[in-house]
């Protein structure tokens, strides 16, 4: 070969060594740990198999070590990472304060002094109570970056309905939620509460306790004062790709019109704001409307082949600071959701979605930015 030819495979090395960093390599490693917060009748792992995992319950944020298979091969070796584990079924004053003491522990046996927080779903709402009583124990804000992932930080449309189904029917679905919660992590579930949290307005005003998320996000904002970044994931998806369970429910019980706007529950489903008319749209995931989903900036997720996958920030739709009063915009744009469903993004199969690069894009997003 001519030294000539060497030289200009050389050149073409070197270009996309340096002008494609994101190529062939692992994610940055974060300067604090990443807390991840399960949601409903959600767990830590059964026997093995992890909430947060792929498809084969192999945990998301699992370093690889020399000879290791089963980990994900796109995170940095030395990430470091905590799964809290909180009561399954029982409303977010419940689970936030759960998760509050969780991490509390976390950082009392690691030496760390701050954390993020990966909230799916319920979690989304958990993490947000955990830190305020970080910021109010600690007396600065523990908290870097809070990301809630498919999060009905507005309400869900299949807690009201379930709510509304006949006392026999409710009261059967509930004894058997509370027994599973029961087995998989202690005592103390109640999926009433659960649901009742998960309802935009007070769903029984003569209970003696005040629920739902209206009142919640009063106590519990997404602004700067807890959270120094809030960010959030939209996803959505159409019936065809959607979870076998998710899909029977709507085509059987309940669909979700989950993107209209209304600066209150004008529906009545439940959740903020009201429907456009055409449940079928990509609006909701199976179980939210994007009109709930999204908690101060929208993050968008781009898939690459052959690199590691990306994560932005995107401010077009704007900030949601006060998660009570969002824009019609921010209740009604598709922008940047993810075509997946609410069970898709935590591995639960069939699906087609690669949860160990959408995980490892966050830890790097989070990492490259400082935190």
């Amino acid at each position: 070969m001519k030294l000539s030819q060497l030289l200009s495979i050389g050149f073409l090395i070197l270009v996309s060594t340096t002008m494609s960093p994101a190529f062939a390599r692992d994610a940055n490693k974060t300067q604090y740990p990443i807390v991840f917060a399960h949601g409903m009748a959600g767990f830590d792992d059964i026997l093995g198999y992890d909430y947060w995992g792929d498809d084969y319950g192999v945990y998301v944020l699992d370093t690889c070590q020399w000879g290791e298979y089963y980990c994900n091969p796109d995170i940095h070796s030395g990430q470091e990472s905590f799964v809290a584990s909180v009561t399954p079924f029982a409303g977010s004053e419940q689970r936030g304060y759960e998760l509050y003491q969780d991490i509390e522990g976390y950082l009392a046996s690691s030496g760390h002094s701050y954390v993020n927080i990966i909230g799916h779903s319920q979690g989304g709402l958990d993490l947000r109570k955990a830190a305020k009583l970080l910021q109010d124990n600690r007396g600065y804000r523990v908290v870097k970056y809070g990301i809630s992932i498919s999060s009905p930080h507005r309400g869900s449309p299949i807690a009201q309905y379930v709510l509304n189904l006949q006392p026999g029917v409710q009261s059967v679905l509930a004894t058997l939620a509370d027994y599973f919660g029961n087995t998989i992590y202690s005592g103390g579930n109640d999926a009433i509460a659960a649901l009742k949290q998960l309802v935009n307005h007070d769903f029984d005003p003569n209970d003696g306790v005040t629920t739902g998320t209206y009142a919640f996000n009063q106590n519990y904002p997404a602004g700067t004062a807890n959270i120094e970044r809030s960010r959030s994931f939209l996803t959505g998806q159409d019936n065809g790709n959607m979870n076998p369970a998710l899909y029977l429910l709507k085509e059987l019980w309940t669909e979700i019109d989950g993107d209209g706007y209304a600066s209150y529950d004008a529906n009545g489903d439940g959740a903020l704001g009201t429907g456009d008319g055409d449940a079928s749209d990509n609006d909701d995931d199976g179980l939210v409307g994007i009109n709930s989903q999204q908690m101060g900036y929208r993050l968008e997720y781009w898939e690459c082949y052959g690199c590691l996958d990306y994560v932005w920030a995107q401010s077009n739709t704007g900030y949601v600071g006060d998660l009570n009063a969002p824009n019609q915009t921010q209740m009604t744009s598709h922008a940047w959701k993810i075509n997946q469903d609410h069970l898709d993004v935590i591995g639960v199969p069939p699906d087609t979605f690669d949860e160990m690069e959408f995980y490892a894009a966050i830890t790097d997003f989070i990492a490259d930015n400082g935190f």
